[in-house]
């Protein structure tokens, strides 16, 4: 008995495309946990089932899973709005910005008034001198009312 082989086969067109509509979601919700709890309950063996404490323990693993994944989407958030109040706070105030550094490794600086903030993609920048800096570039921060002269008796 002869064998054939096994030709390839060419497709034209892009396969990318293809390949994306393939992939699955990645993100499982509690919806999809308790589906796949189902399924396995019903595919389980009659003769042996699984203990109800196996499922029980699944069960407060993924509930533990969505609680830390909420509260860390609420820390975020926390964050963000004190980031925001922190540069609120400072409105007013001259401050010193780090503009960078200068190509002999200097730390090059602004001096200004803070005269707005402004949130871009959920992040407070201050705006001195008519440009926006991250709070994360401020230097020094000098209370309202104090100046760079020297006191005189």
């Amino acid at each position: 008995m002869a064998l054939q082989g096994v030709n390839s086969t060419t497709v034209v067109g892009d396969s990318s495309s293809r390949t994306e509509a393939r992939l699955p979601v990645q993100v499982l919700n509690q919806q999809d946990f308790l589906k796949l709890l189902v399924a396995q309950m019903a595919a389980q063996d009659p003769l042996e089932p699984k203990n109800d404490t196996d499922f029980i323990a699944q069960m407060a693993t993924f509930s533990s899973l969505e609680q830390a994944k909420t509260m860390q989407s609420d820390i975020a958030k926390l964050r963000q709005d004190q980031q925001v109040l922190q540069a609120n706070a400072l409105l007013g105030r001259t401050v010193e910005i780090n503009t960078g550094k200068s190509p002999t490794g200097e730390f090059l600086s602004t001096t200004g008034l803070i005269s707005s903030v402004q949130v871009e993609a959920g992040m407070p920048k201050v705006v001195v001198n008519g440009q926006s800096y991250d709070l994360t570039q401020l230097m020094t921060i000098k209370p309202t009312g104090i100046s760079d002269q020297p006191l005189t008796p």
